[in-house]
């Protein structure tokens, strides 16, 4: 698990004002801290060393370099300055890490949601939606602790640190010496440590993903569960995952405290070692007794850093581990550069723009290297209702995600106007009025519009609006499916679309229902628009102007296309 992911900078703009901020907020605070380790040493030296006078065999070099006692009130003044600035700086990295989680999670949301809405309906695979809610809620919210707690720690690592070694080295080249030998056994230890941290930690994310996804999955299911009786057994399974759950975390939190430990056993173990070689000298009076202070003033101040970032990072793990999962997310839209604009010279090979109609010229879709739908071939000329038939499975909606750019085809073209108005078998109603629900997408509705598409889907008594909830709670399935037919005519209207594209558009309607949106399609083929409906209904069948049966895709490969069967 690396200490910063540089994906950070990349999709996160606000992270780099953290870090070139908070690292010169950490410049200013070493000074500081070299200042008031500097003042108060002399200080000491100057209260001390009147004492020491009586004392035999003391004098030597101990009071080289010493203040006089009228420079003591500067003295004192000068340290309780540099730790006013050393306080603020502080709090002022805190301030700026606090802010710029804030800003960065905001920012790595957006990025994460737009390569979702961007990426195809058709996808193969991909996140569950249990695990895209946590992941960019709980998941995202931890890098709190990573910016507020690990981030500060981590550029004074960088910024201090060699900054206050050097100053020992300098100061005195023996006990400079001595933290160089020994100081990068603490580096060695986080390395084996954060290793064993990010096994821990991973494990105990994938039990949250999967504590996530069965809960998600109960409440789906809940009502069928109930009518067979079978909740019971989903309360145990959920009680056991949560188990795990709170045994992976303190396992976490074990691997934790044994690592604190083992950092602040090596940090005690170095500064001891100063503290020894400094203390003989002085006693010989050998050393300067205010450049021994100054040294010993110094060295917790140059291990503290690096051994806090060990005890931030695993606070920090949690939302490490989801910031590369939504990385991950961010980066799946296209996979690579390299994919990304092969589809999109595919997809401008394949799919071109017509006002005459749409055509499927021997069209072939596949998917994990076998092809699954065609080769097709057929047309909806202007003005013609055409409904397409065929057994489950084989590329009815595919078709029409080629239509809508969702899939590209290995081979064949497709000809289409441009824009198109659809509508797919799920409603896919969201929070708000029916009326924002049929101009979905419209810079500014038109009321009249709406109603009257309402009216022609035989939603008369609808009121526009309504507030529907969630998923468009609030109207009955057949309903749903009514609204968004009346979408597609409403997008149909508004843009004067070439072709109307509908996905099993009475699949939950009654027979009146069914034959207002059949009368509805007609009404549409006739004023001059391209009519594709895919349906298994024998009442839409029985108004289209033709039927293209579409069959499963043969398992030759590079079959020659053949064009599909229609009935009149």
């Amino acid at each position: 698990m690396k200490p910063f992911d540089p994906r950070l900078l990349r999709y996160a703009r606000a992270a780099r004002g953290v870090l070139l901020i908070g690292a010169g907020l950490g410049l200013l605070r070493t000074f500081a801290v070299l200042a008031w380790a500097w003042c108060l040493a002399q200080a000491i030296t100057t209260a001390a060393l009147p004492v020491m006078d009586g004392i035999p065999g003391l004098r030597g070099r101990v009071d080289q370099g010493a203040f006089g006692s009228e420079q003591l009130p500067w003295l004192m003044l000068g340290g309780l300055a540099a730790l006013a600035v050393r306080a603020l700086t502080g709090w002022g990295m805190d301030l700026v890490a606090a802010r710029g989680a804030v800003r960065v999670k905001a920012q790595l949301r957006a990025a994460a949601l737009d390569a979702l809405d961007a990426r195809s309906p058709q996808r193969d695979a991909g996140p569950s939606n249990a695990e895209l809610a946590v992941s960019l809620g709980r998941g995202l919210d931890a890098l709190d602790g990573y910016f507020s707690g690990y981030v500060p720690q981590l550029l004074l690592t960088a910024v201090a640190t060699p900054i206050l070694v050097l100053a020992v080295l300098l100061a005195d080249p023996l006990s400079g010496l001595i933290v160089i030998v020994v100081f990068p056994v603490i580096p060695v230890f986080m390395i084996l440590i954060g290793l064993a941290t990010q096994a821990v930690q991973d494990r105990q994310w994938d039990q949250l993903q999967r504590l996530s996804s069965s809960f998600l999955d109960v409440v789906a299911g809940l009502a069928t569960l109930r009518i067979f009786g079978r909740e019971r057994r989903q309360v145990d399974r959920i009680a056991r995952e949560t188990d795990e759950y709170r045994s992976r975390t303190m396992t976490v939190l074990r691997v934790t405290f044994l690592s604190g430990f083992v950092l602040d056993l090596a940090g005690t173990f170095s500064i001891a070692l100063v503290a020894v070689t400094v203390g003989t000298r002085l006693v010989g009076g050998e050393f300067p007794l205010g450049i021994g202070l100054f040294v010993l003033l110094l060295l917790p101040e140059a291990f503290v850093p690096i051994r806090q970032v060990g005890a931030a990072f695993h606070a920090s793990t949690e939302g490490l581990s989801a910031a590369s999962r939504v990385f991950e997310i961010i980066e799946s839209n296209g996979t690579s550069a390299g994919a990304a604009s092969q589809g999109a010279s595919a997809r401008s090979a394949s799919r071109v723009t017509s006002q005459a109609g749409i055509s499927f010229d021997g069209v072939s879709v596949s998917r994990a290297g076998r092809r699954v739908v065609g080769p097709v071939t057929c047309d909806v000329a202007p003005g013609e209702f055409v409904a397409v038939s065929g057994p489950s499975g084989a590329g009815k909606s595919t078709l029409i995600a080629i239509l809508l750019g969702f899939v590209v085809p290995i081979r064949g073209t497709v000809s289409a106007p441009d824009p198109i108005a659809w509508a797919g078998q799920r409603p896919g109603l969201l929070h708000g009025s029916v009326a924002a629900n049929v101009a979905l997408g419209a810079d500014n509705p038109d009321s009249a519009l709406v109603r009257r598409a309402l009216d022609t889907v035989g939603l008369e008594s609808l009121d526009a609006r309504l507030e529907l909830g969630v998923s468009g709670a609030g109207v009955s399935g057949g309903q749903a499916q009514r609204i968004a037919v009346a979408r597609a005519l409403y997008r149909a209207w508004a843009l004067d679309c070439g072709a109307l594209v509908l996905d099993e558009p009475s699949s939950a309607l009654d027979a009146a229902s069914e034959q207002r949106i059949c009368d509805a399609l007609r009404a549409e083929a006739d004023a001059g628009r391209a009519v594709l409906v895919v349906s298994h209904r024998e009442a839409v069948h029985r108004a289209a102007d033709r039927v293209v049966r579409i069959t499963p895709a043969q398992p030759e490969p590079d079959p020659e296309p053949i064009a599909a069967g229609s009935d009149a």
